[in-house]
């Protein structure tokens, strides 16, 4: 997480992972692969938070709450920015979130929420 948290740094306000993810109520990896899909959502047709949700399977609440955490859409439009000019970090989140090693994030996402929601 800290290739993310030192780019996000650049951004006003100094942002951090943990920080937003103390303030919406996360657990840190959330928050990472919110803000990842949130800044690949941003640069895409259509609605940001509902790609991201789909993405995710995130709250579009609770995606909405990381946004305003950013600092709203100008926050967000720099994060996308961040996200495209260092392709390499998309990489190294998508390597962390995949825990299980099957190419693919998003089942391994909602599980991490079910355990934070004490779901089985």
């Amino acid at each position: 997480m800290s290739l993310l948290d030192s780019l996000l740094g650049q951004l006003s306000g100094n942002v951090d992972v943990a920080g937003i993810a103390a303030k919406v109520g996360i657990d840190p990896a959330t928050a990472q692969s919110a803000i990842s899909a949130l800044g690949q959502a941003h640069a895409q047709e259509g609605d940001t938070v509902e790609t991201a949700a789909a993405q995710t399977g995130i709250a579009p609440d609770t995606l909405n709450q990381v946004v305003g955490a950013l600092g709203g859409v100008e926050g967000l439009g720099q994060v996308s920015q961040i996200l495209q000019n260092n392709p390499q970090i998309l990489s190294s989140i998508n390597s962390f979130l995949d825990r299980d090693g099957d190419g693919s994030a998003l089942n391994d996402v909602l599980g991490m929420a079910k355990g934070l929601f004490g779901k089985s």
